[in-house]
């Protein structure tokens, strides 16, 4: 049966191990410690090993205090090489990963060879096997659990300081360094829960991968801490439940593969920052630039206001493609802003409206431009068709108040639209 007493262990500690690396994930990921999780993983394991060997014990509380005091010992190290040698961060973290992993599997080796090598059973922590909590291990790790979700609200003002102004946190009385050494002392234990279950190689995933999938969805911090934790949770508790479907599957691994597709998910569909919502959005610009180009130039080429313009000449004008030109004018009539027939049209009172807002915001662009000296006369029509289709109604305002008592050419190309084709600066 499925639901037994192992499944129900390995389900709380999955849910543990995900709402506990989601949370702190979160101040990770914004204090752009990612690899920090990594790094202090395999910092574990010297501590695990030698916790053994100095205990002959496989007790997780032993072994796990082996391996905080091995964290702790990896964050110790890295602050030193960042804060007294000329070694950047990442780098520093290169090497403390590297030494301190080097350092446990030379360890674990030698506890393999030896008498008790057969009866250790350590290289759980390299790969993970979610398979054995027990419930003496599950105290342990609920103990250690509700200590940093606690020590998270404690110090969550300290820490959004931390992440976004430092100075500040340092002018309210707070030590920066101390904060974030905390912190970094968080992550450690946050490492050490899960450990046992997904292992040195992919604990880093589960404290980097929801918050990295929290931020698609909010740019607000609380929201992206409990949305990291509630997604990691949710993906300790599917992988593990998939694992259980699908026999001789790790459950460590398949965690890891479920918070990736909800990153996954979070990058393509997520309503602000999503790819397809990007794509949207520079989709629907585009048109409306589109658009406004081709108000633009109906407005210059029509002889008077309400002048029906030849789409040939327009066309002519925008330097496109006759079809793509006939195209723009169906969906602007759609809209509302022109009127076609007999191969030319012409503009409503929406669409004049609008025409002389988009020649306006251009014409005023680059008579600020040349009023403060920015660009030359010949060198503005290029940023103007660029800034026209982003000026607000408030901003032009702006720029009618600011130029109103200059006597400078307004027409500044002679052109009286104020339209030229594009690259067309002489």
């Amino acid at each position: 049966m499925i639901w037994d007493a192992t499944f129900q262990f390995v389900l709380i500690g999955a849910l543990l191990i995900g709402a506990t690396s989601g949370t702190l994930g979160a101040f990770a990921v914004l204090r752009r410690r990612s690899l920090l999780g990594d790094a202090l993983a395999h910092a574990a394991l010297p501590g695990v090993a030698l916790a053994f060997l100095w205990t002959q014990s496989k007790a997780l509380p032993i072994l796990l205090l082996g391996a905080t005091v091995s964290g702790v010992i990896g964050v110790l190290v890295i602050e030193v090489i960042v804060n007294y040698t000329r070694i950047k961060a990442d780098a520093a973290l290169g090497i403390v990963l590297s030494v301190f992993f080097g350092i446990g599997i030379v360890l674990l080796t030698h506890i393999q060879q030896s008498a008790v090598g057969n009866q250790s059973g350590l290289d759980k922590f390299l790969f993970g096997q979610a398979a054995s909590i027990v419930r003496a291990d599950l105290y342990v790790m609920c103990l250690v659990s509700a200590l940093v979700l606690i020590a998270v609200c404690i110090f969550y003002k300290e820490f959004k300081g931390l992440i976004f102004d430092a100075e500040f946190l340092a002018a309210l009385g707070f030590s920066p360094r101390r904060v974030d050494l905390l912190l970094m002392g968080l992550i450690v234990l946050s490492v050490m829960v899960g450990l046992q279950a997904v292992g040195v190689i992919l604990i880093a995933a589960m404290l980097i991968t929801p918050a990295a999938a929290a931020r698609f969805w909010t740019d607000r911090l609380h929201v992206m801490v409990i949305a990291s934790g509630i997604l990691g949770a949710l993906c300790g508790a599917l992988g593990v439940g998939i694992s259980a479907l699908a026999p001789r599957i790790p459950t460590g691994p398949v965690m890891v593969l479920v918070a990736t597709g909800a990153f996954l998910a979070s990058a393509l569909i997520a309503p602000k920052r999503g790819v397809l919502a990007r794509w949207a959005r520079r989709r629907a610009n585009a048109r409306r630039e589109n658009g406004q180009h081709f108000l633009r130039a109906h407005t210059a080429r029509q002889d008077g206001q309400g002048d029906a313009v030849a789409l040939t000449d327009i066309a002519a004008e925008l330097q496109l493609p006759r079809a793509r030109v006939h195209r723009l004018a169906k969906r602007l009539s759609r809209d509302g802003c022109v009127a076609i027939h007999n191969g030319a049209c012409s503009l409503t009172e929406q669409g004049q409206k609008e025409a002389e807002f988009v020649v306006k915001s251009h014409r005023l662009w680059e008579y600020y431009l040349v009023y403060r000296s920015i660009l030359e006369r010949d060198h503005v029509d290029r940023p103007a068709d660029e800034a026209e289709h982003i000026l607000t109604p408030e901003m032009i305002e702006q720029l009618e108040t600011l130029l109103a008592n200059e006597n400078i050419d307004i027409d500044i190309h002679k052109t009286g639209s104020g339209y030229r084709r594009t690259g067309d600066d002489g």
